[in-house]
């Protein structure tokens, strides 16, 4: 069930790492296991996104050989945006974690959901303002595109921080259009969603699954995100997901408040 709910969550602009902890904590396991399990599963989603995105994917790397160090968004700006937007996103993903770690420490159960909903509000009103101001006629991603995008995307770490609506929602205040914020988001969730999932496998004896159990959770949520995301991708661009973030936070708050008195 989890590993179903990770390949349609990951699509959808509503952090689908709050989402699944929320739901994990409803079941009874404590937040730091929670945590861990939801990055975990991103590895299987980022078997979707490979999967599904490999034509992108293989353009992209067909631009490296002329990739030039002097001038690296000018010769392949993709090529470039998601190398520099990766790094960028590791270095403020791994200070993420550090405070995520303290911050699970220090609020759990319902204050611990609470936070969560804080955050999925935050989301919702950051991706309402940016619809709003989107000017879209910007052609290709430069540097500050990368560095902005990929230092927000490792903030998405915190659960409740949706990945994709904060990095689409800085790609459209930058003027770039709905379709190529999309694509951009998603080729760079790639390395993201790699990448917090290896950090969180170690803790995901947490959980108190056995490996093949999370291997089935992992294969259910790259088999049914590749299924979903066609379908999903086309539902973001025609709902209004800033009001969906705006109910699921409240919801969260109020279901945390009401654990907590």
């Amino acid at each position: 069930m989890i590993g179903a709910l990770q390949g349609i969550f990951e699509w959808l602009p509503i952090s689908s790492e709050g989402n699944i902890t929320v739901v994990l904590t409803a079941l009874g396991q404590n937040p730091t296991a929670a945590v861990s399990y939801a990055l975990f599963l991103h590895l299987g989603t980022a078997v979707s996104a490979t999967v599904y995105y490999r034509n992108e994917l293989r353009g992209v790397l067909e631009t490296v050989p002329s990739l030039e160090l002097r001038r690296p968004f000018s010769s392949s700006p993709t090529a470039a945006f998601l190398g520099v937007a990766t790094i960028a996103s590791g270095v403020t993903g791994l200070a993420a974690y550090a405070a995520l770690e303290r911050l699970v420490t220090a609020f759990t159960g319902g204050v611990f959901i609470v936070v969560i909903g804080v955050f999925l509000v935050f989301t919702g009103i950051l991706q309402r303002v940016s619809s709003a101001a989107a000017l879209g006629d910007k052609d290709t991603p430069d540097f500050l595109d990368a560095l902005l995008v990929g230092s927000l995307q490792g903030l998405a770490i915190l659960p409740g921080v949706s990945r994709s609506g904060v990095t689409t929602s800085v790609l459209l205040f930058r003027s770039h259009d709905g379709q190529t914020s999309f694509q951009l988001s998603f080729l760079l969730s790639i390395p993201a969603a790699l990448g917090g999932g290896l950090l969180a496998a170690p803790d995901t004896g947490l959980v108190g699954v056995s490996a093949d159990t999370a291997l089935l959770a992992l294969g259910t949520a790259a088999v049914v995100g590749y299924l979903t995301i066609d379908v999903l991708m086309r539902v973001v661009r025609r709902v209004s997901f800033w009001l969906v973030c705006l109910g699921l936070g409240a919801l969260a708050i109020l279901g945390g408040l009401l654990i907590v008195f």
